[in-house]
């Protein structure tokens, strides 16, 4: 019998203090969503949770750096066999993001799984 893979998510130490910065600024209250691909591409992106409305096909994968991470159902059910490594790298966040102004912004590496 196969077992069916869970995407997990993770994060490298990079990330970890981008939001630790965001955090300082913006407070604990933060929310990731992996976008789908419109605007910024395939950000992840960064929001103070009161200003992100979570819908119904919205699901949770995890935590990183203790700010719960978001994928639309649709986006799952595509990238399930794939485990993601939120990353920071120098240049300009997403214009939605929290990252944006920085000088660094999150990006999505990903590790794809055997199921």
């Amino acid at each position: 019998m196969t077992e069916k893979h869970i995407m997990q998510v993770s994060a490298t130490d990079a990330a970890l203090d981008l939001i630790k910065d965001l955090q300082k600024k913006y407070g604990d209250a933060l929310i990731f969503h992996q976008s789908g691909g419109c605007c910024d591409g395939s950000a992840p992106m960064c929001y103070e949770a009161k200003d992100f409305y979570l819908g119904d096909q919205d699901i949770q994968l995890g935590e990183i750096g203790g700010i719960p991470f978001y994928m639309n159902k649709d986006q799952y059910e595509r990238w399930r066999n794939t485990d993601l490594i939120i990353d920071s790298v120098s240049g300009i966040g997403g214009m939605f993001s929290l990252d944006n102004g920085t000088g660094r912004r999150f990006l999505t590496r990903s590790s794809v799984c055997a199921v």
